[in-house]
């Protein structure tokens, strides 16, 4: 069985725990908007019938899961935390489609399409209300209080990172002066931040105190590297593997790593027509793979890949440094390079 094989078998043995927590907490919001947060799930339809679709990769639990077992904690305690990065997660992308004017996700109308903007902000804000709520269960897990103030704050702070990152996101829309050093911070916090609060929350919670920076650490460097793999997929990969159309992110005009580094690295001609697709409201048809291939010829695509590896290497050593892995096996590091070599 190969690593994807082995890792994907991983993320579904922790998403079925996950899942069964977060519905307990759902299932327990008011209605109408109950059944939003359940279509966005993928756990019914817009008509309110059951179905079971597609809800994503459940990463951020995953890995406060793992960074739990690896300091020796139980991770069957910390099922509300794990739910609650979830519920952060998706009260996240619920706005941000919003805030990106994209109607499908997951092959679905988004929330805001189905429902309009503003039932799809009310949506959200209780997906965010639901976050907190789950870490108050923490009590009924013989968890200390002072630990479930300290994970609230931790928690929180990740949030704030998380709404600067989408600030800067959002600014950039209409900039093309943007460097890849601001670009780097952006995601730091609008991508990072979220997965290195799940790791420094497992790690906190599995008893772990004096290692809690190792794992903020790595978190953050894989958050990064994270990022910039999906980058390198929202234009160079293929719909069957991702579920998007290819291309997704330049028809869009998103400024992902290659597209920042081709502006500021190419020739003077192809940065001239760079700017002018990116000028424009759309992208569309040929002039797709016309930047897609400015994008390769500039070297973009390399540097993308190579800085994830990096991000990556740097993950590893953060937490090779925090002594686990003498200690204990742990498949962090498995985790760690699917996310950053996968092709979806």
């Amino acid at each position: 069985m190969d690593i994807s094989c082995k890792t994907a078998e991983l993320f579904a043995s922790y998403r079925s725990d996950v899942q069964a927590e977060l519905k307990k907490i759902i299932n327990r919001s008011p209605l109408p908007v109950r059944n939003i947060l359940r279509y966005h799930m993928g756990w019914q339809d817009e008509s309110g019938y059951y179905c079971q679709r597609k809800c994503g990769k459940f990463i951020r639990s995953t890995l406060c899961f793992l960074s739990c077992q690896a300091v020796g904690g139980d991770a069957t305690q910390i099922s509300p935390i794990a739910a609650a990065l979830e519920l952060v997660h998706n009260f996240s992308l619920i706005h941000d489609d919003i805030q990106d004017g994209s109607e499908k996700r997951h092959g679905r109308p988004t929330v805001w399409r189905l429902w309009g903007q503003s039932q799809a902000i009310n949506a959200g804000d209780l997906m965010f209300a639901l976050a907190y709520l789950a870490l108050v269960k923490l009590k009924e897990n013989s968890i200390r209080d002072d630990e479930i103030i300290h994970s609230v704050r931790l928690l929180s702070e990740a949030c704030q990172e998380l709404c600067e990152g989408q600030n800067l996101d959002i600014e950039y829309e209409d900039r093309l002066d943007i460097t890849v050093e601001g670009y780097l911070n952006m995601i730091r916090k609008k991508t990072a931040a979220l997965i290195a609060a799940s790791t420094s929350l497992g790690a906190y919670l599995g008893e772990g105190d004096d290692k809690v920076p190792y794992f903020h650490q790595f978190g953050e460097a894989l958050g990064t590297a994270y990022q910039i793999r999906d980058d390198i997929l929202g234009i160079w990969g293929t719909k069957e593997s991702t579920g998007k159309s290819v291309g997704d992110d330049i028809r869009q005009r998103k400024k992902t790593l290659p597209v920042v580094y081709a502006l500021r690295n190419s020739n003077s001609e192809d940065k001239v027509r760079l700017e002018k697709f990116y000028s424009q409201r759309s992208i569309q048809g040929e002039d797709i793979s016309t930047v897609a291939g400015i994008l390769v010829g500039s070297g973009a695509r390399d540097y993308a890949q190579n800085l994830a590896e990096q991000y990556y290497r740097q993950a590893l050593e953060r937490l090779e440094a925090s002594g686990v892995e003498s200690v204990r096996q742990t498949p962090l590091k498995e985790v760690a390079y699917f996310l950053v070599e996968r092709d979806y």
